[in-house]
């Protein structure tokens, strides 16, 4: 499987920082576990939910822009992590973060920001020194207020310090990165949630942060786990994409699926499902 695709002139690579593993009650606490009898398959072998940590590297308009940075470097403690690995693997294809000229958070959650700084002795140094880093205007707050805090624990060290370095910039809405690349309200998962939608020489697709972290999903748009913000408006926002991918045929790039990430949108048995490329 590629772990590259074009888009008319846009090249799109999917890059992993690692993954993570959660049990299933505890990430769906709101799904009986017998909901998920037909959808096995979207599981570990012991019933237990498998997500990528998939970054995304985008050449358009001779611009270097990385979508998300992962969950960032494990601590000290952590020998044993399973994340860790984006900045080794954007080496690997000849690529140094001096390269990296715009970083884009599709959300402010600390799976999404983690290799935006590293932090020593309390200083805080950023990992892609020539990046802009674009976060949307709503999430900034909302990683500011109190009775949201716990939902953007590394906002601290991986976000804020980055408006002090004087490379943060703040979206209110809708925002044209290049003239293919346009980031897009896409709000439930946080309240300002993002994606990117790509349209180069009459080719289209979607970079779609973590409106999906499960295969089911696709199908089952209604079902939410632990760290959607807004339930209501996760399953809007779900249930309007899926239903415009399947129709358009749009590519689709979802970070937490199986790697690289990349599919499409199709039905079988009357279901709708993901069709990985």
């Amino acid at each position: 499987m590629a772990n590259s695709i074009t888009v008319g002139k846009v090249e799109v690579t999917s890059l992993s920082d690692g993954s993570l593993e959660f049990d299933l009650c505890n990430f769906y606490p709101s799904l009986p576990e017998e909901d998920w009898k037909p959808y096995h398959e979207y599981l570990t072998a012991d019933h237990r939910v498998h997500l990528e940590l998939a970054s995304y590297l985008v050449r358009s308009d001779g611009r270097t822009i990385l979508v998300d940075t992962g969950m960032g470097p494990p601590p000290d403690d952590m020998p044993d992590a399973t994340w860790g690995e984006l900045v080794r693997n954007l080496e690997a294809l000849g690529v140094q973060p001096g390269d990296v000229d715009t970083v884009v958070m599709t959300h402010a959650h600390r799976d999404h920001v983690g290799w935006n700084t590293t932090t020593n002795s309390g200083t805080h140094k950023p990992t892609f020194p020539n990046a802009r880093h674009y976060v949307s205007s709503t999430d900034w707050e909302a990683c500011h207020r109190e009775d949201m805090r716990e939902r953007f624990p590394n906002a601290p060290e991986r976000v804020w310090p980055l408006d002090e370095l004087g490379l943060l910039e703040l979206m209110p809405g809708e925002h044209a990165l290049t003239n293919e690349l346009t980031v897009v309200p896409t709000p439930g998962h946080t309240p300002g949630h993002v994606s990117i939608e790509i349209s180069s020489q009459g080719e289209r697709a979607i970079i779609l942060g973590d409106i999906l972290h499960n295969e089911a999903q696709v199908h089952e748009t209604d079902w939410v786990s632990r760290a959607d913000t807004y339930v209501e408006m996760t399953r809007s926002t779900r249930r309007s994409l899926m239903e415009r991918l399947e129709a358009e045929g749009t590519l689709a790039a979802a970070g937490h699926l199986p790697a690289p990430g990349f599919g499409r949108i199709s039905r079988r048995n009357g279901r709708r499902i993901w069709q990985p490329l």
